[in-house]
């Protein structure tokens, strides 16, 4: 370690460099910034890290103790953009300040650190992405349970929940995707966090669930956490202490908007595990255009906010078929009157309200929050009434949660101008008429000099004094002067200040009350602006349970009225969500695929129920397997957040989970191959899904030998139909599954159609009844560019396999298509004779003859 840390150390450094490593061995695990003059500097290991970090320079600042001060540094009018950079990287910063006088301060201007900025408690609008959730998570363990709690600090929302097993915290961990991850010291390491950024260990006391429980209950006002509904769920209640510790350990104030835990029950939503939700491409594109999701094709809507709501529903829809009715009926509702449009007018423009309100409590907000914030309540009798005129019972639970507030609007309008300054620090945010000191203090600095002109007049008049003048100076302030022939003519009122060798200088009781307000007019005009902005701030906290509501109403307005948009632009169609077992849809499409294909997309229907759990589907390679397998979860999933699907009609019963099994890595960092990934994956959905699981498994076996890969291939598909029974579609190029229908009850084949046309194919995109005749895998790699002397010698290659293949088949029983050792060829006469014959002793002519004969004895058999 180049940097000391003995605090016996400290004596033998510069008293700058003492009070430097005083503070830092108050933040160990922070990166300092500790203001000098204009810069932000670091010094020592936290020098060196940043410059690796950032990219800037490292050097060195003199020495102390005898060694040189390795130091780096940022301008601090330019600090936002690397703190910005350096959340994004997982780490968390300390922002120290002078707060010390630099012109009374003997030895270093006094500092205390005023600011901590990690990736999960961040507020500040130029740090955070406005569409997606920041989110703060603590993670306990008890046994086999793990406790999540989860926070945004941005909005105040804070949820707890308990699972069991490793598969379901990874599950929740990729749906929650926080930027912070809150762990005790004592807990194994795991390859879910081992790697991953932003993760923060803390003492194992500060999951206690016991001082947890008190914690929350003083920071929620309330006797216990009964009225919660969670009281019980102690695991999870010592990572909910955790999180609330540390928030309030790097925000150093109070924190109103925290006003209560929500509980999350996994049997409330369709699960999806972790490979799953990377596979339906919900947020993040495997090919890395955020554009191509789901979420890209789904969110256009008007604020922030509603996006950020809006993917929250994608990531955890819902099975509770009244929520989701209610819904459907406002989505309807909007479209029917084609209301979509104006409600989307009104809430463009009106700013992220859930982050201000959450500024506004941390004491944080700027002015031209305020702004966005006035604009939004100006809004709130427009769109209320709106609303009103629409028959949806949602839509007018959300309107009564949108009440005008003219108070503060009032308020707001008054106070704040129309266009402010970025920062309170500049002044010049309050309006002109909101408060009548504020208006005499800016009044005199504005007008100092037409004062002086008048006074002079005024004073030249009542003195006869015709040389009379009024200036100012540094040392003396303002003053009087009159020659010193005048001045036996001076009122009796007059004071004198300074005599000069040919005159007088005075000062008189006006003056001096001018003087006083006059120099201190733009500090004290300053500081009255930020005193009547902190009222401000303090009338908006005093509502800020109504606000808070009012912007969680806004953002569901906006999500449905999205919803609403997107079904009538893409011609989507509303599903019924039925408790009938099953799974119809007719004219499915992918609603990704759909948007940026060249070629027109080629619709597919799909029928699953009691009679019909498993479609094996095959086909060749690019005839649109996978995008018909993942439109049906995904229309699927759509179906379980009330939105409409892309299709002609759809028919969704009860699912509980979505598995997909579709492509693999490998996971070199855990010792995992392609195959293990896959089998693991595989092994999860053949021990998780259930009856009403709907199941997308693609290729499963390709990467393994072929014997091995084709014998997995089949157990894996029986042991789904028959014994779990999920709503199961199975691609495979392993046409000897094809027999499974054969064999298992609701097991049905169907293949995607495909033309050969000369040495090429066609591919039709279509799905049809029945096994495909064929792979046409050749063909596809000829599409793909492979040399065409490659293709040929392939071609001759598959032509003996195939004959070999035929030569000793059972075609009338199935399951011998499965054995891993191909019996001997029969002692037929053909084969005999075969066996007899020396190549290398044949003519030419004796090869030919050889021919006939065979031929004819194939002939005769």
């Amino acid at each position: 370690m180049n940097r000391p840390a003995q605090p016996q150390a400290l004596t033998a450094h510069t008293p700058m460099m003492q009070q430097y490593l005083r503070i830092k061995a108050e933040n160990p695990h922070l990166l300092l910034f500790y203001r000098m003059g204009d810069f932000y500097e670091l010094f020592y290991d936290d020098a060196k890290r940043a410059a690796q970090l950032l990219d800037i320079t490292l050097t060195t600042r003199g020495s102390s103790a005898g060694a040189p001060i390795p130091m780096a540094g940022v301008p601090y009018h330019a600090v936002e953009g690397y703190l910005a950079r350096l959340i994004r990287l997982g780490e968390s910063v300390a922002i120290c300040e002078q707060i010390g006088d630099p012109a009374t301060s003997k030895g270093p201007v006094e500092r205390k650190v005023v600011r901590i900025v990690t990736p999960g408690t961040v507020t500040d609008e130029a740090l955070l992405e406005e569409r997606r959730d920041n989110l703060l998570c603590g993670i306990h363990r008890s046994g086999d349970t793990w406790g999540l709690a989860t926070l945004d600090l941005t909005s105040g929302r804070y949820t707890v929940m308990e699972v069991q097993g490793d598969e379901a915290l990874a599950g929740e961990l990729e749906r929650i995707d926080p930027a912070e991850l809150l762990l005790a010291d004592d807990l194994p390491a795991h390859p879910l966090w081992q790697g991953r950024r932003g993760v923060q260990r803390l003492p194992p006391w500060r999951f206690e669930p016991d001082t947890a429980r008190r914690l929350l209950a003083t920071q929620f006002g309330t006797r216990d956490l009964a009225g919660f509904g969670c009281d019980h769920l102690t695991t999870a209640l010592g990572a909910a202490g955790a999180v609330l510790q540390y928030v309030q350990e790097t925000q150093r104030a109070a924190l109103p908007h925290l006003r209560g835990l929500a509980l999350e029950r996994r049997d409330e939503a369709v699960l999806l595990d972790a490979a799953s939700r990377r596979n339906l491409e919900l947020e993040h594109a495997l090919g890395g255009n955020p554009e191509h999701t789901l979420a890209g094709v789904l969110d256009h809507t008007a604020t922030p906010m509603g996006s950020r709501l809006l993917r929250r529903w994608l990531h955890r829809p819902l099975r509770d078929h009244g929520v989701l009715g209610a819904r459907q009926q406002a989505v309807a509702s909007l479209i029917e009157q084609r209301q979509w449009e104006p409600l989307r007018d009104l809430l463009r423009g009106s700013g992220d309200v859930e982050r201000i309100l959450a500024r506004v409590a941390l004491r944080s907000a700027r002015p031209r929050d305020l702004v966005q914030l006035r604009t939004a309540l100006g809004r709130l009798p427009a769109l209320r009434q709106r609303l009103a005129a629409l028959d949806a019972t949602r839509l007018t639970e959300l309107a009564a949660r949108c009440a005008a507030r003219p108070e503060l609007h009032d308020l707001l309008q008054r106070a704040i101008i129309e266009a402010p300054p970025l920062l309170i620090r500049d002044g010049g945010v309050i309006a002109a008429g909101f408060d009548a000191e504020l208006d005499e203090l800016r009044a005199i600095r504005a007008n100092a000099g037409q004062y002086l002109v008048d006074l002079e007049q005024r004073e030249r008049a009542r003195s006869g004094i015709a040389t009379l003048k009024v200036g100012y100076n540094k040392v003396h302030g303002y003053y009087i002067e009159v020659t010193r022939a005048q001045s036996e003519k001076v009122p009796d009122d007059y004071i004198r200040r300074q005599t000069l060798k040919g005159a007088e200088r005075y000062i008189t009781p006006e003056l001096k009350q001018f003087e006083d307000k006059a120099l201190s007019a733009a500090e004290r005009a300053l500081a009255r602006e930020k005193a009547l902005y902190d009222a401000l701030l303090d009338s908006l906290c005093a509502e800020l349970g109504a606000l808070q509501d009012m912007a969680s109403a806004l953002a569901e307005i906006d999500a449905l009225a999205n919803l609403a948009e997107r079904a009538e632009t893409l011609n989507w169609v509303q599903p019924q969500l039925s408790a009938t077992p099953g799974i119809t849809i007719e004219g499915g499409r992918h609603p990704v695929v759909e948007q940026y294909s060249s070629a027109p997309f080629v619709p597919n229907d799909i029928v699953l129920g009691d009679n019909r759990r498993m479609l094996i589907v095959t086909g060749p390679n690019m005839g649109g397997k996978s995008t018909y397998m993942r439109q049906t979860a995904l229309i699927v999933l759509l179906a379980h957040i009330g939105s409409h699907v892309p299709a002609t009609r759809a028919v969704i019963g009860p699912v509980d989970r979505i598995f997909t099994r579709i492509g693999a890595s490998d996971d070199i960092a855990s010792g995992r191959s392609t195959f293990m990934v896959e089998m693991t994956e595989t092994a999860n959905i053949l021990h998780n899904a259930s009856d009403q699981s709907l199941v997308l498994m693609d290729e499963i076996g390709r990467g393994t030998s072929t014997f091995d890969g084709m014998s997995l291939a089949w157990a894996v598909a029986r042991d789904l139909a028959e014994r779990v029974r999920a709503y199961t579609l199975f691609a495979t190029h392993y046409f000897e599954l094809t027999a499974l229908p054969e064999l298992v009850e609701g097991v049905v084949n169907v293949h995607l159609d495909a033309v050969e046309h000369g040495d090429t194919i066609v591919f039709l995109h279509a799905v049809k009844d029945g096994p495909a005749s064929q792979s046409y895998g050749l063909q596809v790699a000829q599409l793909a560019g492979v040399p065409r002397a490659v293709i040929e010698a392939a071609r001759r290659k598959l032509i003996e396999l195939e004959t070999d293949n035929a030569a000793h088949r059972d075609y009338d029983n199935p399951a011998h298509q499965l054995a891993l050792a191909l019996p001997p060829p029969p002692d037929v006469p053909v084969v005999v004779e075969l066996r007899k014959l020396d190549p290398d002793s044949l003519t030419p002519r004796g090869a030919l003859e050889l021919i006939y004969y065979l031929k004819g004895l194939l002939a005769a058999e």
